[in-house]
């Protein structure tokens, strides 16, 4: 973790020795593991280890960050270095190699001072002076459970006598700036000013064998599921590549599978020191590095190590003729964390895993959420949710266990991504998961798997769609609809204004009950349903009676009343306003370009037009402000807050589209939907039993064209309340601020709402704690949360079991009907879209807030999504032709390349 300022090692120590009660060299029986900062992650796990019982690590000494950082501070030469350092371009990779070596050059000829050097030499001199030592380097920032840097920093083994020791410990000095590790600090966030180097001596074990243990699956990321690499002789021939290891997998104290390598080379020390290359006997080269017992009793051993440091462990072993010795052990950082599951009563036995379902994957939104952001969803949210990795997930494992409920909810989990219900599959076909029976409190519970706003997961019901339906395509069901939801929005916002204080959270507990009443309306269930079920009819029928694939997306183009595609047409209405003054485009694009412009409506008003800009902008943010990227998430900046996140997509819509574009588009849609709806009725008229085909399919049409464009509104609905909580919330931590109680106001989204509650009444926050959420969360950013997860930490994300697509194409669920080729512009921030016409948005998934870029583009790619998902239901009423659900797109997919997106068979080929 990084230090704070005044802590680094750069602090001016000017003549202080190294004999005045500086801790500058401690045994590891001495090191405790809250010492990283004085020995480096690997000295203070090691020194843990030692203490744990039954856990043997070699004898040694660490040389601690103190006596780095003071010899070091008597070379400004590095200070220096480390400014032009930190001032390097991060992608100029010449500079930052060129610069690094400078620095570690300068950290190696620094020398070691007399005080010091006796320090270490007498600690060689206890433990052995002819013996020999494993010289290694622990940084600060090092087998942190966010980072385990592995690999970053230098070891040196077989080092022989007191002179190499001291040698070597420069060396590890100076790796703290190999290019790489300052690359990788980099990329955590980390400064090098703060890091601090120590230096582990041990000595040296000459294994008969040696590896790596996982206490968890590194690739599926089960718990239970241990794999063991094992090689002859030093370990270091495994990590270099220089030898393939055997490999081990344990499951609940048997071995499971293995698969033993032909090791031709081995690498063991030399009696003078160092290390070579030798070449196994041919007899020996298959016989397996451990026996099967050997491995069971590593893996025990290796659930100790876990069990005392809380997580799983990727663990350095060795084994020599009186059993294993352990040399290293840090978390896996890679691993997806596990859901805390509900207290589950005594009498009841689980002895299968939980399985729950990503909540994200459902609202199209599976970035890492602050604690405020998924603990307020959480508590306005239909069902329970879990929440892991900054993620949400629903356990999904009482409706699997009963038959009729497991194939509504496989149904509907089809119907919505079938990569999820692959995954749920995928975990039921397995011999070893047996279902739990089902509790009678579950068999009747709600038909929701989640929360607000989207099917499956996130919404509504899942249950017999036939008692949902709407039978009557009355278009006043909707008005109705929207006027009881303005009701309800309005009240709250009068409501909210005058509350603060305790009295706050006591309104927000009954506002965020009204909150779910809202969204559970019957009424509105049965609208939403209506639509969907419509959409699956005709896509069912018309593809039976006429061959026609997705044949409802041309049926719903234009829908009425899609407030999440208004939204887009509404932003064309914005350039109309701006377009004709070419003095406000010069200054809108110079705010384009500035990353602290969100202060440009004032400046408008001063440009020849620009009142008529800023009354057209406001306009838009009066009724769109509240929205904003990965908008489920109450913590991140609406419109409203950041106008200028606006600025590109109007400056897109300007450029592309001239005067009058939204109506003409609205009305093309609405006629080819006209057009292709007279088609159908004609042919279905021509077949046998025609009119009777005709008039149900009518039917169904009009219920698409009544209720498809409803479907977007509840969320709006849930966005328009999440704006006005969580105004007033910002104001009560502004109050929190100026009480002294927080540093500053977004400390709050490091906190869930219920420890923002305690807060406001005992007027009392944890900075420590809020310290340790965001350093989690930085961590939970650069995971990739999984559509399906089980409580043993297993990470599922199921497959296409498809035919039909051909060689090098890439999978995935056809959504919105048609073919196109263009450029890929592969987007990971709406705010770094620039694109033109013709171009395909290539992304990970998109939320309502990138629906104005839809007009601007060709075709549709997102790694998430499903049929009904909001960027689906946008697509096909803008016609655009999209495919959903591709995995890996953005990586698979360079920006620039052109590809071609086949919408109505749903797969997507690189043209080159």
């Amino acid at each position: 973790m990084p230090q704070p300022a005044e802590e680094t090692w750069k602090d001016d120590v000017r003549e202080t020795r190294f004999d005045e009660g500086c801790e500058t060299v401690l045994g590891l029986g001495e090191v405790g593991e809250d010492q990283a900062g004085l020995v480096g992650g690997k000295g203070a796990r090691l020194g843990a280890l030692s203490r744990v019982d039954g856990v043997r690590v070699p004898d040694g000494f660490c040389v601690t960050t103190e006596a780095f950082r003071r010899v070091v501070a008597r070379a400004p030469e590095v200070d220096a270095l480390l400014d032009r350092l930190a001032g390097a371009d991060p992608d100029d990779r010449q500079a930052v190699r060129a610069l690094s070596a400078e620095v570690r050059r300068a950290v190696e000829e620094a020398g070691i001072p007399d005080g010091l050097a006796a320090e270490i030499t007498g600690a060689v001199a206890r433990l052995g002076e002819g013996a020999a030592y494993a010289v290694r380097s622990s940084a600060t920032a090092e087998d942190l459970p966010t980072a385990s840097f592995a690999g970053q920093q230098d070891t040196y083994l077989n080092v022989v006598g007191p002179a190499a020791v001291l040698r070597h410990v420069r060396r590890c000095w100076a790796s703290l700036f190999t290019e790489r590790a300052v690359i990788y600090r980099r990329r955590n966030g980390i400064d090098d000013r703060t890091v601090r180097m120590a230096v582990v001596v041990q000595r040296m074990v000459l294994p008969d064998a040696s590896g790596v243990l996982f206490t968890a699956d590194p690739v599926t990321g089960h718990r239970r599921t241990a794999t063991v690499d094992a090689g002859f002789g030093l370990g270091e021939a495994l990590v270099s590549g220089l030898v393939n290891p055997d490999v081990f997998t344990v499951r609940d104290d048997a071995v499971v599978a293995k698969a033993i390598a032909v090791k031709r080379r081995a690498l063991h020390a030399l009696p003078g020191g160092g290390t070579r290359e030798v070449t196994v006997e041919p007899r020996q080269q298959e016989r397996p590095a451990l026996t099967d017992a050997q491995v069971v009793d590593l893996v025990r051993l290796g659930r100790r190590i876990e069990a005392h440091f809380g997580c799983p462990q990727d663990i350095e072993w060795c084994l020599t003729d009186d059993g294993f010795r352990i040399v290293q052990s840090r978390p896996i950082t890679t691993l997806f964390p596990v859901p805390v599951p509900d207290p589950v009563p005594e009498v009841v036995e689980r002895p299968t895993p939980s399985v729950y379902v990503s909540v994200g994957h459902q609202q199209m939104m599976t970035d890492a959420m602050k604690p405020l952001g998924w603990s307020m969803w959480q508590r306005t949210a239909m069902v329970p949710m879990h929440e892991a990795g900054g993620r949400l997930f629903v356990d999904v494992t009482p409706r699997l266990a009963s038959p009729a409920s497991r194939a509504a909810l496989l149904d509907v989990m089809g119907k919505g991504d079938p990569l999820v219900r692959d995954a749920l599959e995928t975990v039921l076909e397995r011999d070893a998961f047996e279902l739990p029976v089902p509790d009678a409190d579950h068999t009747g519970d709600s038909h929701h798997t989640g929360g607000p706003g989207d099917a499956g997961p996130a919404g509504p019901p899942v249950g017999d769609a036939s008692e949902a339906s709407v039978t009557e395509a009355d278009p006043a069901i909707v008005a109705e609809l929207v006027e009881r939801s303005e009701t309800s929005l309005a009240a709250l916002e009068r409501g909210i204004r005058t509350k603060s204080g305790p009295e706050l959270f006591d309104f927000l507990a009954e506002a965020f009950e009204e909150h779910k009443r809202v969204l559970s309306d019957p009424l509105s269930i049965r609208a939403i349903m209506a639509g969907m079920e419509a959409t699956w009819w005709l896509n069912e029928k018309l593809g039976e009676w006429l061959g026609e694939k997705n044949a409802a997306d041309a049926l719903t183009l234009s829908a009425p009343g899609n407030i999440t595609s208004e939204m887009g047409l509404d932003l064309l209405d914005v350039a109309d306003a701006i377009r004709p003054h070419p003095e406000v485009v010069a200054f809108l694009t110079d705010v384009q370009d500035d990353a602290h412009g969100d202060g440009f409506l004032d400046g408008l008003v001063e440009l020849p037009g620009g009142s008529a800009a800023r009354e057209a902008i406001e306009t838009y943010l009066r009724r769109y402000g509240m929205r904003c990227v990965a908008e489920i998430d109450i913590t991140r900046p609406r419109w409203s807050e950041r106008p200028a996140t606006l600025v590109p997509l109007i400056l897109d819509n300007v450029r592309n589209f001239g005067p009058g574009a939204a109506e003409r588009r609205f009305e093309q849609g609405r006629l080819r939907a006209l057009r292709t709806e007279q088609d159908v009725l004609t042919r279905l008229r021509a077949l046998p039993d025609g009119e009777r085909k005709a008039d149900a399919t009518k039917r169904m049409i009009d219920q698409v064209r009544a209720f498809a464009g409803y479907r977007e509104y509840p969320k709006y609905g849930i966005v328009c309340r999440y704006f006005l909580y969580k105004q007033a919330l910002l104001e009560e931590a502004g109050r929190l601020v100026r009480d002294g109680v927080l540093d500053e106001r977004e400390d709050v989204f490091h906190l869930t709402f219920q420890e923002f509650e305690d807060a406001v009444r005992s007027r009392r926050a944890d900075p420590r704690l809020i310290a340790r959420r965001e350093e989690a969360f930085r961590s939970y950013e650069a995971l990739t949360p999984p559509r399906v997860l089980t409580s043993d930490g297993e990470a599922v994300n199921g497959a296409y079991r498809r035919d039909d697509v051909p060689e090098g194409a890439l999978a995935g669920l056809a959504v919105s009907t048609g073919s196109v080729e263009g450029r890929a512009r592969v987007i990971l921030d709406l705010a770094d879209a620039e694109l033109e016409e013709g171009d395909i948005l290539v992304t990970r998934f998109t939320d309502p807030s990138w629906s104005p870029l839809f007009l601007g583009v060709a075709g549709l790619v997102t790694e998430v999504g499903g049929l009904m998902t909001h960027g689906a239901v946008i697509a096909r009423e803008y016609g655009l032709p999209a495919v959903v659900g591709v995995d890996q797109a953005t990586r698979l997919i360079r920006d620039g390349q052109r590809i071609r997106v086949h919408g109505t068979d749903g797969y997507v080929e690189i043209l080159g």
